[in-house]
Parts: C-alpha cells; structure tokens; sequence
C-alpha cells in the first residue's frame, strides 16, 4: 500500500481514491468538500482544511457501511487516520458528523458545517438528476424547496436533522440551501453535474 502523507488536499483525494470506487460516494464526498472549502471563509477556517474534511469524511463507508459494531464508519476511518497522522482536527470533525455512533457533538464551527452540509448535498444532487438538462445549473432554490417537502422523493435525506443542524448555525434555512446549492454550482463538471455525459 501506498504511504500517504496527511492533511493536504492531495493526500485527502488519494485516500478516496485508494478506499473508494463507488461513483455515487465520490461524487458525495466531493460535493461536501466544495461545500466546505466554500464557507470555511465564512468562518474565518483554513480552507484547505475544511476542504480536506469534507473530502474525506465518509472515506470509509465503502469498507466499513455498517452503523454499529467495533468496526463502523466512522469510526474505523478514524481509527486509520489517527494511526497515519492526520491531526486531531480533521478527525474529530469526521466523528462529529456521526454523533450517534461516535458520542462526539459538533462543537467547532467546522464540525457544525459539516454536519449542516452532508446530506443537504445528496439531496441537492438528487434533485439535479430528476431535471431533464441533468446540469445543476438549471437548479433553483424553489425547486429543491419543493422536493423538500416531497417526504418520499430521496427519502434517504433526513430533512428534520438537516433542520436541525442548519439552526445550530444560526444560519436561515434557505440561505443556507442557496450557499450550498451555488457552491455545487461553481464545481459542476467536477460533480459530474453539468449535463455531460460520455
């Protein structure tokens, strides 16, 4: 196995693509981190290392899917992390994201964005494929707005726990939707959310 050095960008994409073929969760992890690397100034954080989290955040999942058990997601991603010498805040972010399998609560403003983030981008996506153009550009604000409150459209998408978390940050509901929404927008061909298919 290849020797990864931590906390960069680079590192961060080589251990996704080291631990992850899943399309679908690329694309997740992805769309976090253009989420993140967008409002880290908001809050004054280091770009690169919001961006990092939100890269690497469900790293895991593909090997570890189970919720619970010794040998979970997070928790066995940390674990690695940890042992490779990615620092304490990045992996304390990664466990906050999941506070009811790891007991750790959001309590920085990177992990509340974090959490405030995470499936709001899922169903941001999701709603971008339904579109005919399948291109996020022609998705609004209204339109997600809309399928939010289609309870069985992406029912996956825990809407009250993004409520939740979006409260937590004193930020209003909508404008957090748009922020996210815009940030996708500007990464479209990297999402693979610009229309183009092969």
């Amino acid at each position: 196995m290849q020797s990864i050095v931590p906390n960069t960008r680079a590192s961060a994409w080589a251990l996704v693509q080291e631990w992850t073929t899943d399309p679908a969760l690329i694309r997740h992890m992805l769309s976090v981190e253009s989420a993140m690397r967008a409002y880290a100034p908001t809050y004054q954080g280091d770009v690169e290392t919001w961006a990092a989290v939100g890269l690497i955040h469900d790293f895991d999942y593909q090997r570890f899917p189970n919720l619970t058990g010794d040998e979970c997601h997070p928790v066995s991603g940390c674990r690695y992390l940890t042992a490779n010498g990615w620092s304490s805040e990045i992996v304390d972010a990664i466990l906050a994201h999941a506070t009811e399998r790891t007991g750790v609560e959001p309590t920085t403003s990177m992990q509340k964005v974090l959490v405030a983030v995470d499936e709001l981008t899922g169903l941001i996506a999701a709603v971008t494929f339904v579109r005919p153009s399948k291109n996020i550009a022609d998705v609004e604000l209204k339109s997600i707005k809309k399928k939010w409150k289609e309870k069985a459209f992406a029912a996956g998408v825990h809407r009250e726990e993004i409520e939740h978390n979006v409260a937590k940050l004193g930020v209003p509901l909508d404008d957090h939707i748009q922020f996210v929404l815009s940030a996708m927008q500007r990464d479209a061909v990297t999402l693979g959310l610009s229309g183009v298919f092969a």
